[in-house]
């Protein structure tokens, strides 16, 4: 084990996989002479020059369609999109291209695409460059979708969505590229579609994803020592294909569930989540499933108000004592 930052666990892994296979290039606005917006990519074009580091016009909608052309010719090609904001200019040939060629044609073409790109508010970039709109594409059949929530984890998705014979999503949150934590040395991809129970507990299931599952980390730690409760977290990792079997064996378990995700409530991941536990879990529930997100609104510019659109560990914490609270479970 290595202690590396979610941002070096990703360039570390991006460098292995161009040293394992020629096939593997990377396209992006300023991923080369820049070394990436965010530093991701710092180094790589030194080391394996323009051919398979290349700078990209300010063009999502054409650089994207190139990439899904040279994935359909055996090459592999990562791509980084500044900010998942900026996918919507290349919903066209993510949607309607990469994710549907491979069945439109009878699997005679495979499309071997990863596209990275973050997301994320509290960083005040505005309403129009804060979003997590991840829903877009998990929505879609054709397409994976992950979503790393530590430096294990960013290294274990990215090797297997590199490895992969499918387009795939790669989900990054800003606020994680600085943490810290342990990353194996070796070099095993993770399965795409296996959710990760994260912590085991007996009293409730907390379900999230991205920056959202480091945040139910600690607030289940807060909550084991302030108020004895002990919290089981799932951490989806996938969000297409979803892992509903772990979801559902952990709230038969614990018998009540907290959905958290870093996003707007209305029609998301959350909604998808409850609704697997109500079918498969339903009569386990001691309590309605609760959800925590961030409110409806266009993230604001100002700090303040930033900080109290996004859901917080506070957040996190009451929804959990409310829940336990209406089956008399906790005081």
């Amino acid at each position: 084990m290595t202690i590396k930052t979610y941002r070096q666990a990703l360039h570390d892994t991006l460098r292995s996989e161009m040293l394992r296979d020629e096939n593997v290039l990377l396209l992006g606005e300023e991923i080369g002479v820049f070394e990436g917006s965010y530093k991701i990519t710092a180094g790589l074009l030194e080391e394996f020059g323009e051919k398979r580091v290349r700078d990209t016009p300010i063009a999502e909608e054409g650089f994207t369609g190139a990439a899904i052309g040279a994935a359909m010719l055996g090459l592999r090609p990562v791509v980084e999109i500044m900010t998942i904001n900026f996918s919507l200019l290349a919903l066209d040939q993510i949607v309607n291209h990469a994710a549907k060629i491979y069945g439109m044609f009878g699997g005679q073409a495979r499309v071997p695409l990863v596209i990275r790109t973050p997301g994320g508010g509290g960083q005040q970039l505005g309403a129009t460059h804060s979003q997590n709109i991840e829903l877009y594409y998990a929505f879609v059949p054709g397409m994976k979708v992950v979503a790393p929530s530590s430096p294990a984890d960013a290294k274990a998705l990215l090797l297997a969505a590199i490895r992969d014979d499918d387009p795939v999503l790669f989900l990054e949150n800003l606020a994680l590229y600085n943490t810290k934590g342990e990353v194996p040395d070796d070099d095993i991809p993770a399965e795409i579609g296996r959710a990760a129970v994260t912590r085991t507990g007996s009293d409730i299931t907390v379900v999230a994803y991205s920056r959202m599952a480091a945040v139910a980390l600690q607030v289940a730690e807060q909550l084991a020592e302030s108020d004895g409760i002990d919290v089981e977290v799932v951490d989806l990792r996938s969000l297409r294909p979803l892992d509903r079997e772990t979801i559902i064996a952990s709230v038969r378990k614990t018998h009540s569930a907290v959905v958290l995700e870093d996003d707007w409530l209305t029609y998301g991941i959350g909604a998808e989540i409850a609704a697997t536990i109500s079918d498969g879990a339903f009569d386990d529930l001691d309590a309605p499933v609760r959800r925590v997100a961030m409110a409806e609104v266009p993230m604001p510019y100002s700090k303040p108000l930033e900080t109290a659109a996004l859901p917080s560990a506070a957040d996190a914490a009451e929804a959990i004592r409310q829940t336990l609270a209406a089956v008399g479970r906790r005081a």
